[in-house]
């Protein structure tokens, strides 16, 4: 428990003290400065439902047309492109839990992402397994997630039920199968979900294979709307 309890007080000081932009270095600033957000992470137009980039005016990529996925909206911040692999890296693999609140600021800035959360019953992030919660210290997606919606977010309620095997390198379908029975609902919480509006938290988006592995047992569960926010999209279906 100590472990937690210091990145959780480091990050309290990350996000209260002056900083320098870590993109252009700009002092004093918040991690990315507004400058470098509004250029990094401008609004762009993205598949309803798999939040792949599209044309303007086009809803829907061809592959969520013919096999819609159980989401019912996918919402992402910025593409997973430079700067954001890096910022996103401190934050997941360096302990840097101080990332959380910028980016949950990105996200809220992000075009629907604030209407999704206020219409929200449920707010879940994306459950680590065990053995990679304890190398990390926190969840990522939890972090962003409870400065989201901080009375709203539940994070026991979907479960993790076992380790994958490491998805790079797999095609979509593999992807799906690699993580299929990976995700239950807490046994004597499940009925929590039904007819309820829910928002699903994640950092990353490369397949959309774990949002949507959660989401089918959201959906099995009787919810009734799924929306998956994200901080970073690939641009290519992985």
């Amino acid at each position: 428990m100590f472990k937690p309890r210091v990145q959780r007080l480091f990050s309290s000081l990350h996000e209260r003290l002056p900083s320098q932009c870590a993109v252009c270095r700009a002092w004093p600033s918040r991690p990315v400065c507004n400058g470098c957000v509004t250029r990094f992470a401008p609004p762009a137009a993205r598949c309803a439902t798999c939040a792949l980039p599209m044309p303007a005016g086009v809803a829907q990529c061809g592959d969520c047309i013919l096999r819609p996925p159980p989401l019912d909206a996918c919402l992402a911040a910025c593409a997973y492109a430079w700067p954001w692999p890096d910022c996103i890296a401190r934050f997941k693999f360096r302990s840097d839990a101080g990332w959380a609140a910028p980016f949950a600021t990105l996200l809220r800035s992000a075009p629907w992402v604030e209407p999704a959360l206020e219409q929200a019953d449920l707010v879940l992030p994306i459950p680590l397994a065990p053995v990679r919660l304890r190398e990390r210290g926190f969840n990522q997606a939890h972090e962003l997630a409870r400065r989201l919606a901080p009375r709203k977010v539940d994070a026991i309620l979907l479960l993790r039920t076992r380790e994958t095997p490491a998805q790079s390198g797999l095609s979509r379908a593999e992807r799906l199968r690699n993580l299929r029975g990976a995700f239950a609902l807490e046994p004597l919480r499940a009925a929590a979900v039904q007819g309820r509006r829910i928002v699903l938290v994640d950092d990353v988006m490369t397949s959309g294979a774990s949002l949507f592995a959660a989401a089918q047992v959201l959906r099995t569960g009787g919810a009734l709307h799924i929306t998956a926010i994200v901080l970073a999209r690939t641009d290519l279906p992985g």
